[in-house]
This record gives C-alpha cells, structure tokens and sequence, in this order.
C-alpha cells in the first residue's frame, strides 16, 4: 500500500534478517509467454535442472485428489503454503524462480483452477519454465499479472493440490512508474509479490497508484536465496541458516500476505527494542537514518498500544531503491530521498498498514478503503497531522480504478481517514480504540470486506453511525 508521494520526487537508493548470497547453476531454460498466450507444455525431460530446481520439488507426491470434471470457478480462500527457491544474479539482474504451493481447498466449495498474482509478469520480462499440478506439467497461461492454473477436474473442499511454477525474470533498472516494484537500482535489489501467491485475477494498470492486489495468509513460507556474490538481504522472512561460503541462505516466514525482498552488498543496520520487539532499520545510505529508527520505533509504540499485539519478532525498515513507500507483513520500505518534514507521517502510515493489510487483509485493488483509510487516519492520529482534503467530496466506496491520480490519495486516504475520526469523535476515543483493538484481534489473518468494517464500528456504539455512512458508501447501503 503506497503512502502520499513526498513533496518532491524520490530518488532512487538502498527486510527480514541480515544474510548474504550466493547463485548456483545456469539460469532457467525458458520459453516466452506472453499475455494471454496459451500453449500445453511439452515434456522436459533430458532438459538441464539445476540444484535449486531439485530443492523446491516436493517428495514423491501421494494420489491426486483431483476430480473429473469441471465448475468453472476458483477462490481466494484456499490455504497455501509456499516452497521457493530464488535464484539471484546480482550482475546480471536475472531473477529465477522455482517454488511449489502445497493448497488447500477451503473456500467451502468446489474449484477447477487457481490464479497465482505474480508482479514481474508485468514488470519483469516473465519468462514460464514449467507450470505442474501434483508432478503433471499443465497448459500454461497469463493475463496481465496473474498465472492462470487449470487443475485438470476439480479440487473439492478440503482437498490439496500441489502446484509447481518455475519462472525466470529480469529485474529493471529505474523506478519510473511502477518498476520500483521489480528493480536494481542504485546497487539495491527491490522485489515485490515475485512468489507465485494465491490470489484473484486483478488488473495491474490504474490511473492513480493504488494497490492492485488482494492475497489470503500463508501459514509458512521457507525461501531459499543463491546469489552469484554476497549480498546483506531484508527481507518479510526470518532467515534460518546460511551457507559458509555466505551465498546460499535460507528464510522462513509463517502468517504472511507476501514476502518482500530487498537486497545490496553493503546493506547496513541499526536497531532498537521496543517493548519485546526489535525495531530494526537497514540502509545504505545514513542519511536521517537516526530520525527514521527514531520515527519507526514511536510510531509502532503508539499503535501497537491502541491496536493490540505485534505477531512478528522484528519490524523491519528497510531504505529501498526509490519510488514510494511500501508495506509487506513484518516490513516496509522507505524509498531514498523523502524529506525530513515528511518522514515521520510517511513512516506513521506505512506501520499503520502492519495492522490494517498486514494482519486485517483486505481487497486493495476493489475496497481500498478498509486499509488506506484506516491506515492514513492511524497514522495522522498518533502524528497529529490530520488535514483537510485537497479534492471535492468523493465517494468512498469505488475501487482503485475509479479515482484520477490527483484525488485517489486525496478521497481514499485524507477523505476516508476524516471520517473515520469524525467516527472516532461520535463514539468517544474510549470505546472507539476498545473497538477497534477488538476488531483487529477478531479479524486477524482474515481478508475483511468495507461493510464488515463500518458494520463493527456501528454496531458498537448505541450512536447511528449509518447516517454518516450511506452518502460515501451508497455500494453498500
């Protein structure tokens, strides 16, 4: 979720635990695919495999539960849990991939396909090796950001499947538009929703920059990294072992929407405790690098007070390559070059998604409001830079598509947040904070729609909140 772009443009420069790495093997032998394409794949056998290729294929699977038959139908409530293995070419940029989703079926009903969102399908030259359903190569195809997987029959509830994508991708190198996403820059390597992630078919292009992303939490996620030279990565993942020769790492990460990689050779990091977290800021450059530990230990004292416990150990800050400020679950990247004046805010905002996105989920492409709203009003609360907006009164409810780049961040975010204090004020700050902590601990690791949200908010006080409501949200009421 993109914070308010500073004042001035960001220049590009510099998540999870320091480590360092290294790349093993040739690069994938890859066909193109390009959007839309459909073709069945042909058998690879005689075809080079390398060791990270061998690492991420699953033990010799058990009978497929897969059924015959077809229903024309997918969900985003499955449970998945991701095996990758990422091959870095610091040099080169290549970006190789190799990871196995072992998927649940609990929608509650049958399905016949999953869609896998994956970013360097649209940022990153996105070349398909091999797309397999429980060890059978399956037709392969992409629409815009998203991995289309035909089961072959279907799925039924509370059956698993596995399925294998193994991709390679060529990180860019600017941050013009959204390539700070998928880049090397400025000797950093930036990497965002690169694993092959349960998801919904979204379209990637808006006219403003919101988030066009929805996934569900994975309950673990182990991520191999060789890369060609030693390099220090953050990333969302703890990192459990590294090689000695300090190029081959390994990551776990358990109750996440995504895990981000960011990675350089002289990554630098300072730290401090805050409560039983550690709050840990990785850089390159120095540069108000006291203010923003500084910014991102008071601002995650403060919300983690009113919004109730942090899962994770550590809260990483990490310096990205440029572009905006963004969240992963357990991190958020501060691009180079924000101003001091807008710092602190930046960093206020970007924490406040640790809770709404991060542990409340929610359709950012479709319902921006249950997280930007909430986020912005979070974080101009504990800063004390609430504003008014720049833009006429909007409706609150449309998705990210709807809104022009000059008043999306003015509507959804400034607009929304107002009123979620206007809220706050209704309610008084007791009951409102009491209810808001309630919610988050009620709705933790779910992805919430926006009426379940102003429904809580509602229902908790004797006030009619639905008077304030129904004018922004007539989608809902």
């Amino acid at each position: 979720m993109r914070a308010y772009p500073p004042a001035r443009p960001l220049l590009p420069v510099g998540l999870a635990l320091v480590l360092v790495l290294g790349i093993a093997g040739p690069a994938f032998a890859c066909d193109p695919v390009r959007a839309g394409r459909t073709d069945a794949l042909v058998s690879t056998a005689g075809t080079a495999t390398d060791a990270s290729a061998r690492a991420a294929t699953p033990a010799a699977a058990t009978v497929s539960q897969i059924e015959p038959g077809s229903v024309n139908r997918t969900s985003v409530n499955l449970s998945a849990t991701y095996s990758v293995v990422l091959n870095l070419r610091y040099g080169s940029r290549a970006f190789n991939v190799n990871s196995t989703a072992t998927i649940t079926n609990t929608s509650g009903g049958p399905i016949d396909r999953v869609e896998l969102n994956l970013v360097p399908a649209r940022l990153g030259a996105l070349t398909l090796r091999a797309v397999e359903v429980d060890g059978k190569l399956v037709a392969r195809r992409i629409d815009d950001q998203t991995v289309i997987v035909p089961l072959g029959g279907i799925l039924p509830a509370g059956a698993t499947v596995r399925v294998r994508v193994q991709y390679g991708s060529t990180l860019r190198t600017t941050i013009s538009g959204s390539s700070w996403l998928f880049t090397k820059a400025n000797g950093i390597v930036d990497a965002y929703r690169w694993i092959p992630w349960v998801s919904r078919a979204t379209p990637f292009d808006r006219p403003n920059h919101g988030d066009p992303f929805v996934t569900p939490v994975s309950p673990l996620v182990t991520m191999t990294v060789q890369t060609d030279r030693r390099l220090v990565i953050a990333s969302t993942a703890d990192r459990t072992s590294i090689s000695a020769d300090g190029l081959t790492q390994r990551f776990q990460a358990r109750n996440v929407r995504d895990v981000t990689i960011t990675a350089a050779p002289d990554l630098r990091s300072r730290s401090v405790l805050v409560g039983s977290t550690r709050v840990r800021y990785y850089y390159r450059s120095s540069a108000n690098a006291a203010l923003i530990l500084d910014a991102a230990a008071d601002a995650f004292r403060a919300m983690q007070a009113r919004l109730g416990p942090y899962p994770y150990p550590i809260y990483k800050v990490v310096q990205s390559a440029g572009g905006f400020g963004m969240e992963s679950p357990g991190l958020t990247w501060i691009p180079y070059g924000v101003s001091s004046t807008n710092l602190r805010y930046l960093i206020a905002h970007e924490t406040a998604h640790q809770w709404f996105y991060g542990l409340v989920g929610n359709d950012q492409a479709r319902q921006p409001f249950v997280d930007e709203a909430m986020a912005d009003f979070v974080a101009r609360y504990v800063t004390g830079t609430r504003r008014a907006s720049r833009c006429s009164t909007g409706l609150l409810d449309r998705t990210i598509y709807s809104y022009t780049r000059a008043c999306y961040y003015e509507i959804i975010y400034i607009q929304g947040g107002n009123l979620i204090n206007q809220v706050r004020l209704k309610m008084g700050s007791t009951l409102f904070w009491r209810t808001l902590r309630a919610y988050v601990a009620a709705r933790r690791y779910q992805i919430v729609s926006t009426p379940t949200l102003l429904k809580t908010l509602d229902d908790a006080t004797p006030v009619d909140l639905s008077t304030m409501f129904r004018p922004r949200f007539p989608r809902f009421y």
